[in-house]
């Protein structure tokens, strides 16, 4: 068994400081052509979504027809992300996420000839977003394992904040963007452009040339020698199998699942404020635009969490990330207090700064801890415990309030976000996480102590040379 430095057992501090995200787009090649392919990927998912919605109820005019066409690409993402996890470590994780863009690409393209022929089929309209939530499932698990392939162990924190920022900034104008394209090119032009974003994502993906090793819990294996030389190991193992062992890395880290239960807590807690703040907000706290600058202040606040991320290096970043997500309790204890409307909107910056902090620090703090042969398929348990809170929130929140008024979920919610998120302070793993030491490209703390001879880290010029092996992005859905 190779020797593993997990941050339960106590590691050391990150040793230095990483470069700013600028320094680090000028002088790494590969991942300036990644961060600006995934940028455009960003910006297609950030506007789908209000977009689908509006082409959607011009069509059909029906709230439950836009729920369904939705639900279709939420369905289909929840069931195949594990699937997309296994995929994500087996095969070339870059390759993977290039024929995602390019499924994303044509289902756009299709909804957008439909739009503009004048007469679409709902279910056509439907079965494009259930294929557009399958290729983001398989999509999803591979961000993670491209970093890392691009991107040396001491960067990788100004890598993921560079993402990060993208990430909050596309939250911050998606929306509004969707509404621009609708409303002055039309549903069928706005679905026809986001479709080209997915193509030159797509193309210049196709340009980053990385060379990338997996190393697999128990074994270390040379992505340009890895299929000669487990033609007999990974390459015969069961579907089954492979996601037995990366839930196994998953559940063995107190660390990593105590908050990812946080993280389900946060967003099924989101999930009622979405759907009971607007009803509150307009009958209690003012009217529709205390609503709108709420969400306003909240974006800019997960735009400022990000930025602060990237100046900020906690010595326990899990644990002060987590407890950031517990200040979500705020703004649902106010909103259900009936508190004054300034009060309620700026708790709720400083809620969704909290999130904004906590994405680029989580990236980091996984990419540097979890095997590289197992990281997609864990990120696609992050993701898919993340989401799925979420329908549960959209339900469980209308019907309570009906049974026994908007302030009983708003407290329960605000209960549990508040209680789970700061309660991982009592995890030991949690308290004592240090970010382990910075690893060559490619490699994670296990694989330096596996294989001490070979430690020299690619340039950046060195990674352009080679065929890479490895991939995540987006977020359709607020996870922190």
């Amino acid at each position: 068994m190779p020797l593993r430095t997990d941050p339960a057992e106590g590691t050391s501090p990150c040793p230095s400081r990483p470069p700013r995200p600028s320094q680090l787009l000028r002088h790494n090649h590969p991942f300036r052509l990644f961060f600006i392919g995934r940028s455009l990927s960003f910006i297609g998912d950030a506007v789908i979504p209000a977009a689908l919605a509006l082409a959607v109820l011009r069509v059909t005019g029906s709230a439950s027809a836009m729920a369904l066409v939705l639900g279709c690409a939420m369905g289909t993402r929840l069931l195949l992300l594990p699937l997309g996890g296994v995929l994500g470590d087996r095969f070339d994780a870059r390759k993977i996420a290039l024929t995602t863009d390019l499924v994303r690409c044509a289902t756009q393209f299709f909804v957008g000839v439909q739009l503009l022929s004048g007469s679409p089929e709902l279910w056509h309209l439907a079965a494009a977003e259930a294929v557009s939530g399958a290729a983001t499932a398989f999509a999803l698990p591979t961000l993670p394992t491209l970093v890392t392939a691009m991107v040396d162990g001491e960067d990788r924190h100004a890598a993921n904040t560079a993402l990060g920022v993208v990430k909050s900034g596309t939250r911050v104008g998606g929306p509004a963007l969707a509404g621009a394209l609708v409303l002055v090119a039309g549903p069928g032009l706005a679905f026809l452009l986001q479709g080209l974003c997915f193509a030159a994502s797509a193309c210049l993906l196709s340009a980053v040339r990385v060379r990338m090793r997996r190393t697999a819990p128990g074994q270390e294996t040379d992505s340009g020698q890895g299929n000669q030389g487990n033609q007999g190991g990974q390459d015969r193992r069961s579907l089954r199998k492979d996601l037995v062992e990366g839930w196994h890395e998953v559940r063995s880290r107190d660390w990593y699942w105590t908050s990812l239960v946080a993280h389900a807590a946060w967003n099924g807690a989101a999930a009622v404020l979405t759907t009971l703040g607007p009803v509150l907000a307009v009958r209690e706290l003012g009217g529709e635009g205390v609503w709108v600058a709420m969400l306003q202040t909240g974006a800019v606040g997960l735009l400022l969490g990000s930025l602060l991320a990237g100046r900020a290096h906690p010595r326990r970043p899990i644990l002060m990330a987590n407890l950031g997500l517990a200040t979500y309790a705020l703004p649902l204890i106010l909103l259900a207090a009936g508190a004054p409307a300034p009060a309620t909107i700026a708790a709720y910056g400083v809620a969704q700064a909290g999130l904004g902090f906590l994405s680029p620090v989580w990236e980091t703090s996984v990419q540097a801890a979890i095997p590289s042969g197992v990281l997609a398929r864990v990120t696609s348990y992050d993701w898919l415990l993340s989401m799925a809170a979420m329908p549960l929130g959209y339900v469980l929140g209308p019907l309570a309030a009906d049974a026994w008024g908007p302030s009983v979920p708003l407290y329960a919610a605000a209960l549990t976000v508040g209680v789970v998120c700061a309660g991982t302070a009592a995890v030991p793993g949690v308290r004592d996480f240090r970010q382990p030491p910075a690893t060559p490209t490619g490699s994670t703390a296990s694989d330096k102590a596996d294989s001490p001879s070979d430690t020299k880290a690619d340039s950046p010029a060195e990674a352009e040379a080679h065929t890479g092996t490895d991939a995540t992005p987006l977020e359709s859905a607020p996870r922190p």
